[in-house]
Parts: C-alpha cells; structure tokens; sequence
C-alpha cells in the first residue's frame, strides 16, 4: 500500500516524494492565490478551479487562504471563507451549500498520534471532515479530523470542534457542545 492510500484509508502514514510533491503544488497555488490583486477576479478563480476538488458555480473565497492539498476540498453553492482560514485537507474536506466560514477558521483533517515514538517516526493521520448545508462558523473556529457537522447549524466564535454536531443547532466552547436546537430552515 502506497503512503497516499494509507493517507485516504485513515491509516498511519508518512509524507513521501509523491505528498510532499503533491503539497507543494497547492502550496504555489495557495501562494498565487494570495498574491492576485481581489479584483482579478478572473485569474484568482482559475486558481481555484485548479486547486479544488470540486466547487459549486458561486464562490468566494478571500485572502490569506491555505490548502495542504486542495483536491480533497468541495464545496457546494454559495460557499463564503473570509480572510486567513486554513484547510489541512489531508483527506476529504467536503462543505454542502450556503456554507458561511469567518476569518481565521481551520479545518483540520490531519492529526498525529498521541505515542511520542510514533510522532518522532513523522507518521501521521488524516480522517475526513464532512459540512452540512446552511452553516455559519464565527471566529476563529477549529474543526478537528473526523468530525461530521450537520445542516443548519452554527458554530460559535472560538469554538473548538471534537465532535460531531447534529443538523438544526447551534454549537459553542472548547470543546463545542450543542447549547440550542433551532427550527428546520424554512424553504424559500
């Protein structure tokens, strides 16, 4: 098994000539991206368009921005991410639609091992984040490898997310935990 499968099975593994290529890739592009004046609205989604997995046909997104990979990122429609966010996408980074992310968020897919010895052998692992749609992220929000977030949903300024939060609720602290339940979306 290569090290990118390990990386995609969730499975300890190393960056290799392959990753490591693959990484500074994106990080060029993340670099071009950053540079491009916000009115060339034309080159920097070119950019974009070679850097994501997949995205709707609405999208924003501003600078400072970072993508380990970029091809495990997708989003959907009407997708917003406000200045210096990172996405360590690892493995999948999958957004839905009307997604909100305010400055300075992280989504983190990669993690490390708690075994030190593990740690100095530079393995790592990468679980997948999923996003629902109709979320909004405030601050400084941290999303953590594995977790799932429903539809409906906001998470909080500063919130650190561990685990998983159900659709139609709002999420604060570190780490989040679900403080209220809000009514499905009224469709429009």
């Amino acid at each position: 098994m290569t090290q990118k499968e390990k990386l995609q099975a969730g499975e300890l593994y190393r960056v290799d000539e392959e990753l490591a290529g693959e990484l500074s890739h994106a990080k060029r592009l993340c670099e071009t991206y950053n540079a491009t004046p916000r009115d060339d609205k034309e080159k920097r989604r070119t950019i974009m368009h070679a850097l994501l997995g997949r995205h709707g046909e609405n999208f924003n997104i501003e600078s400072n921005v970072w993508f380990d990979y970029g091809y495990n990122t997708e989003v959907g429609e009407n997708f917003y991410v406000n200045h210096d966010c990172v996405f360590l996408d690892t493995n999948k980074l999958i957004f839905g639609d009307n997604v909100y992310i305010a400055p300075q968020c992280g989504f983190y897919t990669a993690g490390h091992p708690l075994d030190a010895a593990l740690r100095r052998e530079e393995l790592e692992f990468a679980k997948p984040i999923t996003v629902g749609s109709d979320v909004w992220f405030g601050g400084g929000v941290k999303v953590l490898p594995g977790v799932t977030i429903g539809s409906n949903v906001v998470i909080g300024a500063g919130a650190v997310v561990v685990h998983d939060i159900p659709s139609n609720s709002v999420a604060v602290g570190n780490p989040a935990r679900v403080i209220k339940k809000l009514p499905a979306p009224r469709s429009s």
